[in-house]
């Protein structure tokens, strides 16, 4: 158990979100024990198991996932570790539930924005999972929810809650780097090929229709489950949007930057020729701000050739020096390329993996509890910061998927080419509409 201190050193404030009363009337005291659903366990949401459950006053009550084996598996073992929960197969029939103050929304990317916003609208607090859904209209969704109901919603880009990283934001902002005029960003990972899947029936475990949530109805197919539909245009949003988006976001915020004027993006594929694989598997990405600022993303999903000893990281290069910086800390240089600093983190976060889990997990969960209970004024990342993030993750997957170089306007974050706007939304299975 970490202490309070320890868990929101460095939680300062980056968007100011007002909390309503009937929201906070829910919690009866600042010190009461808060209750939490976790919403898909098969991956990301066991880190949202074990970080609430490292937050004071905090207990994971029941989780929630389509597949009834996964279900009870995952009972077992937060069962074995101390964390009793109930279960249940269908997130809906938890929103009735008083019981539940938190929901946490851990299941594939196209539903996010469906389980969040009903979550909201039946009075919950969310943490959700980046990215911000699977098209930008459903960004602006979640935001015209929040802003309806006044409930707490933060999104699940961790390292904004890093102690390290916020100490270097302070650093680019004293000026100690110079005018930062370029941030190098990458991911590098050796995924492996998904194959040929079969259009076959389902796993009995597996109720199909209520994974697929709100995209329209496709058969099964057997290579898709659990994780492989990150490469497949009906249900994912690519390499820039499942990891992309985490160090885009650390650099446009410590560059202080918001949207870019133009989208460049090179996608291909150098790995996944010969199976059902849809999307790049390579990508290099171009952001251009106003002022000659540039932001730069190359996504590695089949070579995991690491730089700067990492596999995922962001290089700020400025006027008077340079740093670079990941979830586990920041290196600092001169403009001779020499080491003048170095700052690692006290505990560590997983990097590369497809669970992620680590101590910023913790810090996270912890500024989302004190900004319910009062404690803490501002969450740390926002849906009005997460969406501008998102956005440009999808941006960069509208320019690979028309060829075009997009021009984007600033201030909204729209292209100008009529084609990229097609992708602006995505069309939903009936009677699974978002709602407003």
């Amino acid at each position: 158990m970490l202490d309070r201190r320890t868990m929101i050193k460095g939680a300062g404030a980056t968007v100011g979100v007002a909390m309503s009363a009937r929201s906070y009337a829910r919690i009866k005291g600042a010190n009461d024990r808060i209750h939490v659903a976790v919403v898909g366990v098969n991956g990301r949401g066991q880190a949202h198991v074990s970080a609430f459950t490292k937050v004071p006053n905090v207990t994971v009550t029941h989780i929630a996932d389509c597949d009834s084996a996964v279900l009870a598996r995952r009972a077992g073992e937060f069962g074995g570790r101390g964390v009793p929960v109930k279960t249940e197969r269908d997130y809906r029939r938890l929103l009735d539930r008083r019981v539940v103050d938190v929901v946490t929304v851990a299941t594939p990317d196209f539903s996010h924005v469906k389980v969040a916003t009903d979550a909201m609208d039946a009075g919950h607090h969310v943490y959700c999972e980046k990215p911000v859904g699977i098209a930008p209209a459903e960004g602006e969704a979640m935001i015209a929810m929040q802003k309806r109901t006044g409930r707490t919603l933060q999104i699940g880009n961790q390292q904004r809650s890093s102690p390290e990283t916020r100490q270097l934001l302070e650093i680019v902002r004293a000026g100690d780097l110079g005018h930062v005029y370029e941030a190098q960003t990458w991911y590098a990972n050796a995924r492996k090929p998904i194959g040929h899947g079969r259009q076959v029936a389902p796993p009995a475990s597996l109720d199909w229709d209520l994974w697929q949530g709100p995209r329209p109805r496709a058969p099964y197919r057997s290579n898709l489950v659990p994780y492989n539909w990150h490469w497949v245009w009906q249900y994912g949003t690519g390499e820039i949007c499942n990891n992309g988006m985490h160090e885009i976001d650390v650099a446009r915020w410590l560059m202080g930057l918001a949207y870019p004027t133009k989208v460049v993006a090179r996608g291909s594929r150098q790995f996944f020729n010969n199976d059902d694989w849809e999307m790049y598997d390579t990508m290099s990405l171009d952001l251009a701000y106003a002022g000659d600022r540039v932001i730069r993303w190359d996504g590695q999903s089949g070579n995991a050739m690491p730089r700067y000893g990492r596999g995922r990281g962001v290089l700020l290069l400025g006027t008077k020096g340079s740093a670079v910086v990941d979830r586990n800390g920041f290196e600092l240089y001169d403009l001779d390329g020499k080491q003048t600093r170095a700052v690692t983190a006290e505990a560590t976060s997983e990097t590369t993996g497809t669970v992620g889990e680590g101590v910023l997990d913790v810090y996270h969960a912890g500024n989302f509890v004190d900004v319910i209970r009062g404690k803490a004024k501002a969450l740390n990342s926002p849906i009005e910061e997460a969406h501008i993030s998102t956005n440009i993750c999808h941006l960069g997957n509208m320019a690979d998927r028309t060829g075009q170089a997009l021009t984007v306007d600033p201030a909204t974050g729209r292209p100008s080419s009529a084609e990229a706007m097609k992708l602006w939304a995505v069309e939903y299975q009936p009677g699974w509409e978002l709602k407003a």
